[in-house]
């Protein structure tokens, strides 16, 4: 490629671009590559700051020209990095963050690059709902094609359940649309697919009634763990669909609930959300209310808040991964409850472990979401500041996969995870639906454009 040609056509899309362009030395390039993972640090050729679909169209046109790879950054909050590849085409969709609410047909439209919070807030006054993220600041484009679990799943079923339709641009700078009627090979893959196929302009999910929303958060020491955590098990054994929540370890956080006593040791924490009110789940709660305590928030909340209550800052070091579960015996509490006491701390490090089952399980069963079957899911969730740590807190996570390993069904939520092989890629679209993934990204991207992802390979 002539210096020549890539100058003239870095020229010609800063004029066509209503939106901003950036490049190396550019003022605000390094800011505008910056990830919600500190660990990342990639240099992309180009960053297209788009503001509208006819934005990603040019630039995916120039970084066709120029024989580019593209990256596509809705939220940024990908553990691995995705929305970033060295020497890359950046398409960034945060201008792009509109969400438009449909309250009679019971659908919400949002472009690519809204955040979790900006669709929760817009939903909220009418009462309605869908399934979202545990944190505010996700991406909502990545998190559905990924398959989307969160407080609500178990009620309304994965993200991906509640998806009705999807504006992309493809490989080939075309602006499609897929939906159940049209191109519905394409909106199959998408349900669990990620951002192999193009790049999410706009999607179109179903919404529910929710008029109220209600929880308990409850921190114990840590030697309290093993039963709390069985306590837990029961409530969501014998409570309906609309429960939902986390066991989780975690360090006691700066807060003004938190003892001052307590800030910067390691807690266990179990969080109980409920799809009601909180005259339906004060019952439901009374067993691990009536274990000894010290920090209890308990009682109606807006989902909306309950969405950041537990947000992870932006700009720490972070590695996750997961395991899905077959079910939680005793002995696995155990395991669960060692490893969270080998945590990290003082960290922003969460070891969590949460319940599948309801809507989830009774989903659809056709599309590429493996871990719909399982019982439970456990998520080492590290966060940490100094790069000292980078050893221990990695080693840690890896350790808590290994730990629980014998109860694995072997699938895993994809976006739970960083690189870790391309076997776990298949373990998170299942064996079976693979061959038919990657017919589909011959289709729409037979190049491999789309590769800073979980990647499916045209075949």
């Amino acid at each position: 490629m002539a210096f020549s040609k890539a100058g003239a056509a870095l020229a010609a899309l800063r004029e066509d671009l209503a939106g901003d362009v950036l490049a190396p030395g550019d003022l605000g390039y390094d800011r505008a590559r910056a990830v919600f993972n500190a660990r990342i640090d990639r240099r992309p050729a180009v960053i297209a700051q788009c503001a509208d679909s006819a934005d990603v169209v040019r630039a995916v046109r120039f970084g066709r020209e120029l024989d580019l790879s593209i990256a596509v950054r809705g939220g940024g909050h990908s553990v691995a990095g995705s929305a970033l590849g060295d020497g890359a085409l950046v398409v960034d969709l945060r201008r792009m963050h509109r969400v438009t609410v449909d309250p009679a047909a019971e659908a919400v439209r949002i472009e690519g690059g809204a955040t979790m919070s900006r669709l929760d807030r817009a939903t909220e006054p009418y009462g309605l709902a869908t399934t979202g993220g545990r944190a505010s600041t996700t991406g909502v484009g990545g998190f559905v094609l990924g398959g989307g679990t969160g407080w609500l799943d178990r009620a309304f079923g994965l993200a991906a359940d509640n998806l009705l339709g999807v504006e992309l641009v493809t490989a080939d700078a075309e602006r499609i649309h897929a939906n159940a009627d049209e191109n519905p090979e394409l909106f199959w893959a998408l349900h669990g697919g990620g951002g192999n196929f193009g790049v999410a302009t706009a999607l179109t999910l179903g919404l529910h009634e929710l008029p109220e929303f209600s929880i308990v958060l409850l921190m114990f020491l840590p030697q309290l763990g093993p039963d709390v955590t069985r306590a837990f098990r029961e409530i969501i054994r014998t409570g309906p669909d609309e429960l939902s929540g986390a066991v989780m370890y975690l360090t006691g956080p700066p807060a003004e609930f938190t003892p001052a006593e307590l800030v910067g040791k390691l807690l266990c924490a179990v969080l109980l959300t409920y799809a009601g009110g909180w005259d339906g789940l004060r019952g439901l709660a009374r067993p691990v209310l009536a274990l000894p305590h010290e920090v209890e928030l308990a009682g109606d909340m807006p989902y909306a808040d309950v969405q950041c209550l537990l947000d992870d800052p932006p700009g720490m070091r972070n590695h996750w991964s997961a395991e899905y579960l077959t079910a939680l015996p005793d002995a696995l509490v155990e395991v669960f409850c060692e490893r969270g006491d080998g945590m990290p701390v003082p960290t922003g490090t969460r070891h969590l472990l949460f319940p599948q089952g309801g809507a989830i399980a009774a989903g659809p069963r056709e599309y590429p979401v493996p871990y719909r079957d399982a019982a439970w899911a456990a998520h080492p969730f590290a966060v940490w500041e100094d790069p000292v740590d980078d050893e221990r807190a990695i080693a840690w996570v890896r350790g808590v996969r290994s730990a629980v390993r014998p109860w694995s069904t072997g699938a895993v939520y994809l976006n739970f995870i960083g690189d870790e092989g391309p076997d776990r890629v298949r373990a998170g679209l299942g064996e079976g639906n693979t061959l038919r993934l990657e017919k589909v990204k011959r289709r729409y991207d037979p190049d491999n454009v789309f590769r800073f992802n979980h990647n499916i390979r045209p075949v």
